[in-house]
């Protein structure tokens, strides 16, 4: 059977294309280059002597060929999905894989993880820190932690808590050039900006994370929204900001150990801001029956409130 059966590389990348239509899309969640998955489609073609996918326009078509696959290929993949889970499943000690972008990995879930292990030493975590958002229904992801991402029908959400959004700064800004806790000192000091404009899941979030928004909601015109400290991470946007190089837009939920170890703080009065947005526990209705799903979900809305 060998001989004549395509790689199962192959297989996957064809029903990963033919869900987007896009080898961008389709290369993210395969954790690989769009070329890479171009260039399995192309083996898979020769293979078959069959054409899978094609140019239409600006996207991708597929062939009559690969539409007749693709929901038998979709059927597969989710049957090797649960064969592996059962297999993974079937040991003494449970493994929880948890998808969480890594900056909240970094400044929150991970300082709190420790608490989880010492309750539960039978189940072994596994953090997922990437910034796409993983298809839990395709993967072997157990749970993951979103913010700002709407809901899904088929999957099961508990909000952990809503944000709260306020410049915060170290304790030596705040006495310094701050200290007077007006809004007119703000253009004196370096902003620190959380750049995720390029992420495709932070459409809601953005813009609470936006000095020209924030400018904009506070009426406050005099300030170059643009400039400072940039980072693409958060944790390190917060350091800086810890060790006084500047005004950061800071998650009060997320960096609240920070602010009550007295590393950060709010210089201005009734600057916070709910954002209306939330970080959302997320899980397939298959996963919360599990045990070890169900113990980490416990634990995590306890640590959250």
């Amino acid at each position: 059977m060998s001989k004549w059966m395509p790689s199962l590389n192959s297989l996957r990348a064809l029903e990963a294309v033919a869900r987007h239509l896009s080898y961008p899309a389709a290369a993210e969640e395969l954790g690989v280059t769009p070329a890479a998955v171009k260039q399995l489609i192309v083996k898979l073609e020769d293979a078959l002597d069959k054409k899978l996918v094609e140019r239409r326009g600006r996207g991708l078509a597929l062939s009559e060929t690969a539409m007749t696959a693709t929901n038998d290929l979709s059927l597969a993949m989710r049957h090797l999905t649960d064969a592996v889970r059962g297999m993974r499943e079937s040991r003494d000690t449970k493994r929880l894989i948890v998808s969480v972008e890594s900056s909240l990995a970094t400044t929150w879930l991970v300082p709190r993880l420790h608490d989880f292990c010492f309750r539960h030493p039978n189940i072994d975590v596994l953090i997922d820190s990437s910034q796409r958002i993983v298809d839990l229904k395709r993967s072997d992801v157990d749970v993951a932690i979103r913010y700002g991402v709407g809901t899904d029908p088929d999957l099961i959400t508990h909000q952990l808590f809503e944000d709260c959004v306020a410049p915060a700064c170290s304790p030596t800004l705040a006495e310094g050039p701050l200290s007077s806790a007006s809004l007119d000192q703000l253009p004196g000091v370096p902003l620190i900006h959380w750049d995720i404009a390029k992420l495709p899941w932070a459409t809601q979030a953005r813009r609470w994370f936006d000095w020209s928004e924030w400018a904009r909601r506070e009426g406050i015109s005099n300030i170059e929204a643009g400039s400072g400290l940039h980072f693409s991470d958060y944790g390190m946007a917060v350091q800086a900001a810890i060790s006084g190089q500047g005004i950061i837009l800071a998650s009060k939920p997320i960096l609240h150990d920070q602010f009550d170890a007295g590393l950060l703080v709010l210089p201005f009065a009734n600057s916070s801001t709910k954002t209306g947005i939330g970080y959302d526990l997320v899980m397939t209705k298959q996963a919360d029956d599990r045990p070890e799903v169900m113990a980490f979900t416990d634990w995590l809305r306890s640590v959250s409130h």
